[in-house]
C-alpha cells in the first residue's frame, strides 16, 4: 500500500491557533508547530499535503507554514459539523487512495531513527492495512482521547488487531469494553493523533453526515470503530511520544520534550536546575 497524500485536520474553531505557534526545534531552530508537523509528513516520505482550516484563516496558515507554503492544498471547513466532518472535507483530495492523517494540535518526538508518522507508513505498506498510533494511556488521560479496544497480534510486540474505537470513554466504559491483554492495570490503548487510512472511512464519514439531523457534529471514532469491523485493522504501538499543546501547559511542556531530545539538552537541564534552585531557595 504506497502513501501519497496527507491530511491535516486543524479546522476547530476554538483550536485553530494551536499549529500557529512558535517553538524551537531539537536542532535549535525556530519554527511554528505547523512547520513541526509539516515536517513530520515529509519525514514519512509525503510531498502532498492538505489541510483542513477555518474559513479565513488561509493566510494565516501559508504564513506559518514556512518553506512548506507552496506545497499545501488548505480547504476550509464553512460549517463547523466536528472532527469527522473535517476530514471529509479532504475526500476529493484523497480520491480512491489510502493516505496518512494528522491531527494539527499534537507534537511528535520519535525515540527512534525513524520519524512516528513513517512508522505507520511502513507498517502500512507491508500490511496492506489501515494503521492507527497508539500510546498506552492511563486511565485518569480517557477524556482526551479516542481510545482503541482490541487484541495483541501474536509474535508482534506493540502490534494489536482492532475490534472497535470509541471516543473519551468513561473509566466505566473503557474497563468493560476496552481493556486489552498485557497492558498495565489502569492503561488503555489512546490514540496517538495519527492513521494511515483507507478510503473505506471517508465512506463511513459520508454516511455518517447523511444520517445526522443538519448541524449535528460528527467524530471520527465511530468511523473508525466501522471500519474495524469491515476491514483488517491495525493499531501500532508508536516508538514515541505525542503532546497535546492544546492543554493547559501543553505548548510548554511540549517545548521541554523536543528541547531535551535535541542538541542543547544539557544547556536546557542546567538552566531547569538553576530554575528549581532558585525557587526551592525563596
Amino acid at each position: 500500500m504506497h502513501i501519497r497524500r496527507a491530511v491535516i485536520t486543524a479546522a476547530s474553531p476554538a483550536q485553530w491557533r494551536l499549529p500557529l505557534q512558535n517553538l524551537v526545534d531539537r536542532h535549535g531552530e525556530d519554527k511554528t508547530a505547523l512547520q513541526a508537523i509539516l515536517q513530520e509528513v515529509q519525514d514519512a516520505g509525503i510531498d502532498e499535503i492538505c489541510v483542513v482550516i477555518c474559513p479565513g484563516r488561509g493566510d494565516a496558515y501559508q504564513q506559518a507554514a514556512g518553506p512548506f507554503d507552496g506545497r499545501l492544498v488548505l480547504i476550509e471547513q464553512d460549517q463547523p459539523r466536528g472532527y469527522g466532518d473535517a476530514l471529509f472535507r479532504a475526500r476529493d483530495f484523497v480520491g480512491d487512495e489510502p493516505f496518512l492523517h494528522l491531527v494539527s494540535d499534537h507534537l511528535y518526538i520519535s525515540d527512534s531513527d525513524t520519524a512516528c508518522a513513517r512508522q505507520l507508513v511502513d507498517l502500512s505498506a507491508v500490511e496492506e492495512c489501515a494503521v492507527s498510533g497508539v500510546q498506552p494511556t492511563r486511565e485518569g488521560k480517557l477524556p482526551l482521547f479516542g481510545v482503541v479496544g482490541g487484541n495483541p497480534v501474536h509474535n508482534r510486540s506493540g502490534l494489536y488487531l482492532v475490534s472497535r474505537v470509541i471516543e473519551k470513554p468513561t473509566p466505566t466504559l473503557a474497563e468493560q469494553q476496552l481493556v486489552v491483554p498485557g497492558l498495565r492495570a489502569g492503561h488503555y490503548l489512546g490514540l496517538f493523533g495519527m492513521h494511515v487510512l483507507t478510503p473505506g472511512v471517508m465512506d463511513r464519514l459520508g454516511a455518517a453526515l447523511a444520517d445526522a439531523p443538519r448541524k449535528e457534529t460528527i467524530s471520527l471514532s465511530p468511523a473508525l470503530s466501522a471500519l474495524a469491523a469491515q476491514e483488517r485493522y491495525l493499531a501500532l504501538e508508536v516508538n514515541g511520544a505525542r503532546y497535546n499543546i492544546g492543554e493547559q501547559y501543553g505548548l510548554l511542556i511540549a517545548q521541554l520534550a523536543v528541547a531535551l531530545a535535541g542538541q542543547d539538552r544539557e544547556q536546557i537541564l542546567r538552566e531547569l536546575l538553576e530554575l528549581l534552585a532558585t525557587r526551592s531557595e525563596g
